[in-house]
């Protein structure tokens, strides 16, 4: 794509960019993010509550939890096989069974859902990518 740019009267000045790479990236951003807000509200939400803060003694809150900001590995681990042993978070101990979802949810899904949760609540850390979950999914069928 080439734009053109007018500064001032001093001239013309062409410029070409790549724009349609960064559009996608972009736009694959935003619609993994959507799409991961969407599993988030469909799956998650139901026991970890809108606001991510879990329920007392029940469900651990999402914000800005070192489970989702620590080791994608561990995260991912949770995620596909579940967390019957109970978790304690800052003092408070939650023992409500997570049940696993490698059979409900894809890779990809795991990855945008995990990706948002990981981007929300006050949580700031680096997305997790479809193949780090394909990755920890293999390793745990061995």
């Amino acid at each position: 794509m080439t734009v053109t740019c007018s500064m001032l009267g001093l001239g013309v000045i062409l410029i070409t960019l790549q724009s349609h790479v960064k559009a996608n990236v972009l736009t694959y951003n935003r619609d993994s993010g959507q799409k991961g807000k969407a599993i988030y509200e469909q799956t998650c939400l139901p026991c970890h509550q809108a606001d991510a803060g879990g329920v007392p003694g029940m469900n651990p809150p999402l914000q800005k939890s070192i489970y989702v900001q620590g080791p994608p590995a561990r995260l991912i681990g949770i995620v596909l096989k579940g967390l019957n042993d109970g978790v304690e978070i800052d003092g408070e101990t939650y023992s409500n069974p997570m049940p696993p979802f490698s059979t409900v949810l894809k890779d990809q899904e795991i990855a945008d859902v995990l990706s948002y949760l990981r981007s929300h609540f006050g949580n700031k850390a680096a997305p997790i990518s479809l193949s780090q979950v394909t990755k920890i999914r293999q390793s745990l069928k061995k």
